[in-house]
């Protein structure tokens, strides 16, 4: 009875014993084979097969350190093994963008490959083979990652992921901020706020040209130079309003023009500002250009430049020039040369070329013709001032010259219609003379006591329709001292409106020379 017994209880617990250790000692389930399975596993080395009890035990993952650990996801190898061909995307992941993939993706041929990895290791979780429960089921999930980041031989797809996961970045690669078209994780985002540097998804270039003007066209704007005037100036703000529009008239003065230019300026009636206009003018555009213009009196006899500039070097003029022309028109004649018959003005940096001080020869068309060849052979702006006879060889010459002119007039009734008249005149002569209507600047500049409101009011619209522009100059003494014209002893508002004056006038050489002849 007691053997019996005795051999009953031993019994059990050899039964005890054996259920004990075949729960401990599973058969893996990767030796079985799956029949949902039509295609044979990847012939991978047992050292590559994560077994039973390191999936149920993750901790203990340390003592198979070629297996995936629980705590990263298991389609990233570990950077000590070789990359696998990337698997495509399981239906439940979200689809991502082409131009999400980073360059270092593998082929997409590789991406037909099925995901036997994966597949065993979803077929082989012990909590769902033992029927766990869902909280041991969970156990096994890896912690939520705290950079984003794609697979890294994986497309941005997020195979062998949880929906609405974040993956992990893989050991020695730069996470990235967005993966798939999500944001940081809200870890990631304490330590970028703004996003990766340098990890933003590279864009291909669209219509690549490499001209030279588009690439000069694509390069960066200088930066605006701060203020030079004011409390500006001080702080080191950028300019204001009226700063900036007086550096764009510079510019616009200084503008390089691709052949020698002439600027006439023209009114048949004595004393409406001719040779002012002219100085005004030149010096303008001298101090915006830093040199290269001449100021030249072409009155057929007797002019009164000499009278307005300053005599620096010589009493030289143009019939000087004329005797010496013989020399001064030999291949090798320089512009020293051609200086010792001019006047420089030191303060509008241009030349002076004045008229004949005797009235014992008159300048002609083929004289006008001889002076403008040589000036434009050393100069690139001549601004031509004209005398008052319309009928004057030398005066029709240097109308069929111009590129640009400038008619300067008073708001009172006799300068006004001699103005007209010219105009009218002008407008005979054929299509030239109409384009060079429409490219007129006028210029007003009026003394002390010159202006009559009732003909500033009457023939204002008139000039504004015929004209390109209307320029006015306030009344500066010294300009009414008929001295020496100073351009350093000037109004501020003066300089000011020479400036926009030879702005102006620029612009309309610019549209003289781009237009087809």
């Amino acid at each position: 009875m007691t053997d019996s017994h005795n051999s009953g209880q031993h019994k059990d617990r050899e039964a005890a014993a054996a259920e004990v250790r075949r729960m401990w000692q599973p058969t893996p389930s990767w030796t079985q084979p799956d029949p949902n399975d039509a295609e044979p596993a990847d012939d991978t080395t047992d050292e590559q097969k994560p077994d039973a009890l390191s999936q149920e035990y993750p901790g203990d993952s340390w003592s198979t350190p070629d297996t995936p650990s629980a705590d990263k996801p298991v389609d990233q190898p570990a950077p000590w093994t070789q990359p696998q061909a990337a698997p495509p995307a399981p239906s439940w992941t979200q689809p991502v963008a082409d131009s999400a993939a980073a360059s270092w993706t593998q082929p997409e041929e590789y991406d037909e490959e099925p995901d036997v990895e994966s597949q065993g290791t979803d077929e082989t979780d012990p909590a769902a083979a033992e029927g766990g429960t869902p909280d041991q089921t969970q156990g096994a999930a890896p912690n939520p990652p705290v950079f984003g980041g794609s697979s890294f031989h994986g497309s941005g797809s997020g195979f062998g992921q949880d929906q609405g996961s974040t993956p992990q970045p893989q050991p020695g690669q730069a996470p990235q901020s967005t993966h798939g078209g999500q944001p940081l994780s809200p870890a990631a985002q304490h330590f970028f706020p703004q996003g990766i540097p340098g990890q933003q998804t590279p864009q291909p270039p669209q219509n690549l040209s490499f001209r030279t003007d588009d690439l000069i066209q694509a390069l960066p704007l200088p930066r605006e130079a701060p203020a030079e005037r004011g409390v500006r100036s001080m702080l080191k703000l950028r300019p204001g309003s009226s700063e900036r529009s007086e550096r764009i008239a510079r510019a616009t003065a200084a503008t390089a023009f691709r052949r020698p230019v002439t600027i006439v300026v023209a009114n048949p009636k004595g004393g409406s500002g001719k040779t002012p206009t002219t100085l005004l003018l030149s010096g303008a555009l001298g101090q915006a250009r830093g040199g290269g213009v001449v100021a030249w009196d072409n009155n057929e006899l007797r002019g009164n430049m000499h009278l307005r500039t300053h005599d620096t070097n010589s009493r030289s003029t143009v019939t000087d020039m004329l005797q010496a022309m013989p020399m001064l028109t030999q291949p090798d004649a320089r512009l020293g040369d051609v200086a010792a018959y001019l006047r420089h003005q030191v303060s509008g940096q241009y030349d002076v070329l004045t008229s004949a001080t005797t009235t014992y020869a008159q300048i002609e068309a083929k004289d006008f013709d001889l002076i403008h060849r040589l000036l434009s052979r050393f100069y690139k702006v001549l601004v031509i001032d004209t005398g008052n006879n319309e009928g004057s060889s030398n005066w029709r010459e240097a109308m069929k010259a111009a590129d640009a002119l400038v008619i300067p007039i008073k708001w009172k009734s006799l300068s006004c219609a001699a103005a007209v008249q010219m105009l009218e005149e002008l407008d005979n002569q054929g299509p030239e003379a109409q384009r060079l209507i429409r490219r007129a600047v006028i210029a007003v500049s009026n003394g002390p006591g010159d202006v009559n409101k009732e003909v500033e009011k009457q023939l204002r619209p008139y000039f504004e329709s015929r004209a390109a522009a209307v320029v006015d100059i306030p009344t500066d003494m010294h300009i009414a001292a008929e001295g020496p014209l100073d351009h350093s002893a000037l109004q501020p508002a003066t300089r000011r409106a020479a400036l926009d004056l030879a702005a102006r006038v620029s612009e309309q050489v610019t549209i003289a020379l781009n237009a087809p002849r």
